[in-house]
């Protein structure tokens, strides 16, 4: 569990830095390919995908000794990481609501931390690899079509995108069993984490910069722990302690409840630039 909360850390510090790079980067023309080229340009955006990269580490570990839903909560509370960091570094005011929202989080995850067991020792079925696959190039298809998307669900198609590129990372982590290369060249699992792991960054960079941000944000939680959860429970044997099943169900949906509570929080808010002083 340390290094799942070492991931939602690290991962909760970037989207700070990732959301105030994405503002920038959407005022000039063309697709979300070119939006995505723009926000790597800026500092912000670069340090963002650092600590991504560390966080990413840090999430390979936790998979490899916690079941899915354990990890996929601790992931969606990284809202509450962003929310204190927000508060800290850009002197966000939270709400009384909103600290309750954090304390919320924590709640849930220390009772998923007391009811989890070990990881499943199931392997996956080569069906679910390919389904995994599948699943990546539809989302990077829907990644390469969101400029075209409009309406009032638009925000929640991107997140919901982009919610289910990182639950793809999260199941295929669990279905590489060799890092030998001949086995990664031939594992369809490779193939999804790198384009689901792609299609989720140019969906989240676009769900940040456009519509609602916290339509997207709540779209990308369900996306990247309910999906994943189920997978890991029912095709990878993911279990809880014996007798606490419902202690972990119970921690599950609290933690994912406080991290919809934070929702806003996927995007750092820009600062309104000062009013003028009247001329007397």
């Amino acid at each position: 569990m340390v290094c799942a909360l070492g991931a939602a850390v690290c991962f909760g510090t970037a989207t700070v830095f990732q959301a105030v790079a994405a503002q920038t980067a959407g005022t000039g023309g063309g697709g979300e390919a070119a939006l995505l080229l723009r926000a790597v340009r800026q500092w912000r955006y670069l340090l963002g995908l650092g600590l991504d990269g560390l966080g990413f580490v840090f999430q390979i570990a936790a998979l490899r000794s916690l079941p899915i839903y354990a990890v996929s909560a601790a992931l969606a509370s990284s809202l509450a990481v962003t929310a204190v960091v927000a508060a800290r570094l850009l002197r966000v005011r939270l709400s009384g609501t909103e600290w309750g929202a954090v304390a919320v989080v924590c709640a849930g995850l220390a009772m998923l931390g007391l009811a989890s067991g070990p990881e499943g020792k199931e392997g996956g079925s080569d069906a679910l690899r390919y389904v995994m696959l599948g699943v990546a190039v539809g989302m990077l298809l829907l990644a390469l079509a969101g400029g075209r998307l409009s309406g009032r669900a638009r925000a929640l198609v991107l997140g919901l995108g982009a919610g289910f590129g990182f639950g793809v990372v999260e199941v295929t982590v669990r279905l590489i069993d060799s890092l030998a290369p001949a086995d990664l060249l031939t594992n369809p699992a490779t193939y999804a984490l790198v384009i689901g792991g792609g299609a989720a960054f140019i969906l989240l960079t676009s769900a940040l910069q456009r519509g609602s941000v916290t339509t997207a944000t709540a779209g990308l939680v369900i996306g990247e722990t309910i999906g994943p959860a189920a997978v890991g429970v029912i095709w990878l044997g993911d279990r809880t302690r014996e007798g606490l099943t419902w202690l972990a169900v119970l921690g599950f949906a609290v933690a994912v409840a406080g991290a919809m509570a934070l929702a806003r929080f996927g995007e750092a808010p820009v600062e309104e630039p000062a009013a003028e002083e009247p001329v007397a």
